[in-house]
């Protein structure tokens, strides 16, 4: 089976770390069938500075272990006209995806994020005549409410051959948009097990030169207003009353979404957290799991989920969660037995959800044990069962075809 990955959110030389969940998934399903990867880079006059150097510099191909990605530009306009960003994505790739078609005959496209990527994806298809799948994450949901776009999303929906909800709430909101349920799976991303395992608390704390004593709270996630770091900087002075020598770790950096760091430092000098909230920036994704065995708890006050990964890998490495109840978080979350839910933007139950969560003698092997199991190479298994029902007779082998490390069947 030969796939065809379209995905603008995908890491790069420039951006180690966009997307680095699709990879993951991605680069399992290359161990067991042909995978060529178009990750598109908006483009637009003065793309420098309207968004930075680091999407300017994408190269055009890149070789990622085996995978071969490439880079075409897709015309996107700002503002509002990125409500054109769909049909200009499309535009934009046929001639290059025209052109790899000859080489690499693909049997299905595999889109990734219903917008911008699934609606070019479901418009490729009708060109060259092949399935489609796309997989719903959590952008779905703000991008639903906006006028000009849910019905490009609801049209979409409607007419890709199978569509990859990684929650039970994302497959709900397709329902709501007019997804057809016969099409729907919900298959949950996975964890990269081989880095996201429970850890030693002293040696990580060492590595990293963290305090060995003080309680620590840490949080992963992008510096973008919807991560929610500043909702638990607001929640901190009255955790400090409790344990006035707590430590709060931020491990993330600016992204496409925007830029909080200001704010979160603006906001760290108001309420006098210098000496209790460090912001360590963005780290590499096999450093993540040293800074989340360092931690007491994880906090996440996030306002918009699919089924968030930075939750999963820190219950994969026995860390108690914090979280919002939103998105596919409760499916994620067993109240009392690896972590606790609050509502949103509120303030004080967050608060006292954290000193809960911090004077709670959790079991961590208990927490871990189900997310083992939770592999990106299982994830990846069931949705190649997936495809290979959409591709026809010649697929299942390559489906059900080799473990890890093994040569697959054809």
């Amino acid at each position: 089976m030969r796939i065809l990955v379209l995905s603008s959110v995908f890491p790069n030389a420039t951006q180690a770390t966009l997307g680095v969940f699709v990879h993951a998934r991605v680069a399992r399903m290359a161990q067991r069938s042909e995978v060529v990867v178009v990750a598109p880079v908006p483009w637009f006059p003065l793309n420098r500075l309207l968004r930075g150097r680091a999407r300017n510099d994408v190269p055009a191909r890149e070789r990622q272990g085996t995978l071969t990605v490439y880079h075409p530009r897709f015309l996107s306009v700002p503002a509002v006209l990125k409500c054109l960003d769909g049909f200009l994505y499309f535009l934009s790739v046929l001639p290059h995806v025209w052109r790899l078609r000859r080489s690499f005959a693909f049997d299905l496209i595999d889109a990734h994020f219903t917008y911008p990527d699934g609606i070019a994806a479901c418009l490729l298809g009708k060109v060259f005549r092949c399935p489609v799948s796309v997989t719903l994450r959590g952008t779905l949901v703000p991008l639903s409410r906006y006028r000009l776009r849910r019905p490009q999303l609801a049209w979409t929906l409607r007419r890709v051959d199978r569509i990859l909800a990684v929650s039970e709430s994302l497959r709900e909101l397709a329902l709501r948009l007019g997804a057809p349920a016969g099409r729907i799976r919900v298959i949950p991303n996975g964890v990269d097990t081989a880095t996201f395992a429970p850890g030693s608390r002293h040696e990580a704390r060492a590595a990293l030169g963290l305090p060995a004593a003080r309680p620590i709270l840490i949080s992963v996630g992008i510096l973008s207003p919807r991560k929610g770091h500043q909702r638990v900087l607001a929640a901190l002075p009255e955790v400090l009353r409790h344990y006035p020598d707590l430590l709060y770790v931020v491990v993330g950096g600016p992204s496409g979404e925007g830029d909080t760091g200001p704010l979160l430092r603006r906001t760290i000098e108001e309420l006098r957290l210098a000496d209790h909230v460090r912001l360590v920036g963005s780290r590499p994704p096999g450093e993540i799991a040293r800074w989340l065995a360092a931690g007491d708890v994880f906090c996440l006050a996030t306002s918009n989920e699919g089924r968030p990964n930075a939750v999963m890998e820190a219950l994969a490495c026995g860390v108690p969660v914090v979280t919002t109840r939103v998105g596919g978080n409760a499916e994620i979350i067993e109240e009392g037995r690896n972590g606790l839910l609050v509502p949103l933007d509120d303030s004080a139950a967050l608060s006292r959800a954290l000193v809960t969560a911090l004077k709670t003698d959790w079991n961590h092997a208990a927490i871990a044990a189900p997310w083992q199991a939770r592999s990106w190479d299982r994830t990846a298994t069931e949705v190649l069962r997936e495809f290979a029902s959409l591709v026809g007779p010649q697929a299942p082998d390559t489906a059900e075809a080799a473990l890890p490390g093994q040569t697959p069947r054809r």
